[in-house]
């Protein structure tokens, strides 16, 4: 299947220059979504993965939904100020801005294996700041899954030693 024909691509969103990937187009097709995640399922299927981590909130839909096909948890990573417990927190830089990820501090046990997932890996800033969180708290990344990778922005090379996976390619 080719999940490009279901990602529309917005020009100049959320500022120009910027050729936005969006995959509300893709998620309102429940055959072509449910596709998407046994693909994804398919490429991970065979690392030991203890829970997976998905950072707000488009790692959500797809996090959630592959945590639920390999029979795993789910740990969400939210933006600071969101979670109600105790939580560890982390700055991070978007390709057009900056924010700040945080996780309960009880989330990920110490020598968890964890996948983490997200829609898309572009600069990997995002990803980078989840996958420190992660072992922030004891856990052991074994890879990271995404429906998109931008490959032009080289966002799997902050990644040493982490297998990245992903179905569709810019």
């Amino acid at each position: 299947m080719n999940f490009k024909d279901y990602i529309r691509v917005i020009p100049d969103f959320p500022q120009p220059g910027i050729r936005f990937k969006d995959i509300t187009t893709l998620l309102q097709n429940g055959d072509v979504y449910k596709e998407a995640i046994e693909q994804l399922k398919a490429l991970v299927k065979d690392k030991e993965i203890d829970v997976i981590a998905g950072p707000e909130a488009r790692g959500f839909v797809i996090g959630a939904p592959l945590a639920i096909a390999l029979g795993v948890g789910f740990v969400p990573i939210r933006k600071s100020g969101k979670l109600p417990g105790e939580t560890i927190k982390a700055d991070y830089a978007l390709e057009y801005g900056k924010d700040k990820l945080a996780m309960h501090s009880d989330a990920i046990k110490p020598g968890q294996k964890v996948l983490i997932a997200d829609d898309l890996l572009a600069t990997g800033g995002t990803i980078k700041t989840s996958v420190d969180l992660v072992k922030q708290l004891g856990g052991e990344v074994i890879g990271a899954a995404f429906l998109i990778e931008l490959t032009y922005l080289d966002g799997r090379n902050k990644f040493e030693g982490i297998d990245v996976v992903s179905l569709v390619q810019y």
